[in-house]
């Protein structure tokens, strides 16, 4: 049998095959979404790297986001306060835990009242019996309303005390030193029974490539 011939050192090194095993591509990079993703309905989730405690580890639904800045509440963090005690026309339609959330820093003895609508219930016109629509079956609830004209068209409710603001451009810089995850949300978010870390595993662990993995870090970093 004739040997193979050595290669030409002239002539370059012999071309590659074009099967065969490939070379693992780079890792990609971790995805967070950006401002333009920001939007009614969005959920914006805090990164590890955000130590501000007033935010470190929460979940933000955006209620609104124009110009003149970003509006929202943060889900999942419950107080003491019983909505019977405040008020009582609402605790029925209020899903569990029956308490205010602490719905961020600003005007905390603001009252914000988030609905998730039923299907069935679509029929009258939302702004006739208190609704405003924020994206889908989220709408936010006007508290002088009458309870009993939304009782047919309610599936569940929550109440907020306070709520989560920036000014215009403030979350842009934010977000672009990655302090905050832009991601889809839901009525499901609004009304979760779930709060705190457990919260923000369960939305992290709903996404796609290495922001998933992040659902087994701790949602703060001091807490680890």
């Amino acid at each position: 049998m004739t040997p193979p011939s050595s290669p030409d050192p002239e002539s370059g090194p012999p071309a590659r095959p074009a099967t065969g095993r490939r070379r693992p591509d780079a890792v990609p990079g971790l995805s967070t979404g950006g401002l333009d993703d920001v939007r009614p309905g969005s959920l914006l989730v805090a990164m590890p790297s955000l130590t501000d405690p007033t935010f470190a580890g929460t979940v933000v639904f955006v209620l609104d986001h124009n110009d003149s800045g970003t509006l929202g509440v943060v889900l999942g963090r419950p107080s003491q306060v019983e909505i019977r005690d405040v008020l009582p026309g609402w605790c029925d339609l209020a899903v569990d835990p029956g308490v205010f959330h602490v719905g961020g820093p600003c005007e905390t003895d603001t009252a914000l009242c988030l609905a998730v609508c039923d299907a069935a219930g679509r029929g009258t016109p939302a702004g006739d019996c208190g609704l405003r629509p924020v994206a889908g079956d989220v709408h936010l609830v006007d508290l002088d309303a009458d309870p009993d004209e939304l009782a047919a068209r309610v599936r569940g409710l929550r109440v907020f005390a306070g709520y989560a603001g920036w000014s215009p451009g403030q979350l842009a810089v934010e977000v672009a030193e990655g302090a905050w995850a832009c991601v889809a949300g839901g009525p499901e978010d609004v009304l979760s029974e779930l709060a705190g870390p457990e919260l923000w595993r369960r939305v992290m662990g709903r996404q796609t490539g290495r922001l998933a993995v992040l659902s087994t870090a701790p949602a703060d970093p001091s807490a680890n």
